[in-house]
């Protein structure tokens, strides 16, 4: 779909069918989840074959971070849903007797969920869910990136849904373009810094309101106090996870000089255990993107600072786990987000300079720190501003529905997963209720020293 006045066309009819008022219905938001999650399970092994094409992931990695996740999310959502969208009462000042005050739950009406290419179906299905739960109309627009799992959606939607409810518009920067001229509620956005700033820019010309999920060069610190074997361990798992091509990846490592041999030692290890002696030939390693993107990372790697990986297939788009030491601020690779299997490593002494370090630099979507010192820990998350992470772990912070997921600054802002999610997607009305069997007359004029002496007594 690329004509702009089909586009339109389709959010006109979207904003007729929300004008009915069916899908304010808790139970038929229900139904519509349960139906979606029929439909992934019904085909998981299309969506694997999807993404395999596009990123070369595995079965069982797209299980743990697409599929499976997405349906951990929707079974969460389904769970509580009910109770989300209940009225929330609350306290009446005593100046408003007598009256009931609450809070109204309403979905913002027609949304525009816009999703990147390297995580391209949970990225995708996640939001869209939260927004089902809320009750809104959904246009989703897939990653032009990542065509194989864009054609998987938008089959699986149109399977699930009559186009007035949920729908699926692919293609590229015209799409974007066209899309982002319309006249949507609410827009959630996931990808790049860079498209983020002209979504919202796009955005406020409508005043729409916006979610921006983006990214940012996350940091990793490693203390000399940290277990050096177990963190190498998840490191490893966390860096070169889709090839290091993850929003919140721990981007470069901060390792104690006093450890830092140590840590490179065990990292080597990891790599080889986990990926094997030759990761180019092991079919669970994926691969980059795009020649675009292949030819980027390459260009961030300095050959003089590898100990380790460094292989490459230009005809596959494969890079090895690539490590890269003495790496500095001065360096290409630190001079953007990486999204890549490259782990730069850099060594720290001082605390306080390490924290004046990172806050020095646009606030990341993550931060990683690994130690046994309790005091360290929590400097280091009371003072470094991030949009969330883990402590002795990496990437798991995203993984819960019980916990918002979102990023701070030039990472993002909102966030989403479970409740986090559907409000996400909600429009909260305040409303007062008022008695009409009496009516006070402190409020009306003419104003009198005796109003006003009640009028003290109650507002203070």
């Amino acid at each position: 779909m690329n004509d702009i006045n089909e586009m339109t066309a389709l959010l006109e009819r979207q904003r007729a069918y929300f004008a009915t008022g069916v899908t304010l219905n808790v139970k038929f938001r229900i139904a519509a989840l349960k139906r979606l999650k029929s439909a992934i399970l019904a085909h998981e092994s299309s969506i694997n074959a999807a993404l395999k094409a596009d990123l070369g992931k595995g079965g069982f990695e797209s299980y743990m971070c697409e599929t499976g996740m997405t349906l951990s999310e929707i079974s969460y959502v389904i769970k509580h849903v009910a109770r989300w969208s209940r009225d929330s009462r609350v306290p009446t000042p005593m100046a408003q007797y007598a009256a009931k005050s609450y809070v109204k739950k309403s979905p913002y009406g027609c949304v525009l969920v816009m999703s990147p290419w390297n995580y391209p179906f949970m990225l995708t299905m996640e939001p869209l869910v939260d927004a089902i739960a809320a009750g809104n109309t959904v246009i989703v627009k897939p990653s032009a990136y990542s065509p194989e799992t864009g054609k998987a959606i938008a089959e699986l939607i149109a399977e699930v849904f009559p186009p007035e409810y949920v729908t699926t518009v692919l293609g590229g920067r015209a799409e974007n373009s066209a899309l982002l001229d319309m006249p949507f509620d609410k827009i959630f956005f996931t990808g790049s810094t860079a498209v983020g700033k002209e979504v919202m820019r796009r955005a406020a010309e409508r005043l729409i309101p916006v979610t921006l999920e983006l990214g940012g060069k996350s940091p990793c610190i490693v203390d000399k106090t940290a277990d050096i074997p177990l963190a190498a361990r998840r490191i490893v798992f966390g860096k070169y996870l889709n090839c290091g091509q993850t929003c919140v990846a721990p981007d470069h490592i901060f390792v104690h000089s006093s450890v830092k041999d140590r840590f490179i030692a065990e990292v080597k290890k990891q790599i080889a255990l986990q990926f094997g002696e030759y990761p180019l030939e092991n079919a669970d390693y994926g691969k980059i993107i795009s020649r675009k993107h292949y030819d980027r990372i390459c260009g961030l790697i300095d050959e003089a600072k590898v100990v380790y990986g460094g292989g490459r297939d230009e005809d596959a788009l494969r890079i090895e786990p690539t490590v890269m030491d003495g790496v500095t601020r001065a360096d290409a690779v630190m001079g953007e987000e990486i999204f890549g299997p490259i782990m730069p490593v850099l060594t720290f002494d001082d605390a306080e300079k390490l924290i004046a370090d990172i806050n020095s630099q646009p606030h990341p979507l993550a931060l990683y720190v690994f130690s046994s010192d309790k005091k360290f820990i929590n400097r280091l998350l009371a003072r470094c501003a991030f949009g969330g992470g883990c402590v002795n772990d990496t990437i798991i912070h995203l993984a819960t529905p019980r916990m918002g997921f979102g990023g701070v600054g030039a990472s993002g802002m909102g966030s989403y997963h479970g409740k986090d999610g559907f409000d996400c997607f909600t429009h909260k009305k305040s409303i007062v209720d008022k008695s009409t069997l009496f009516d006070l007359p402190v409020r009306y004029q003419k104003y009198t020293k005796s109003k006003e002496k009640m009028l003290r007594l109650v507002m203070k």
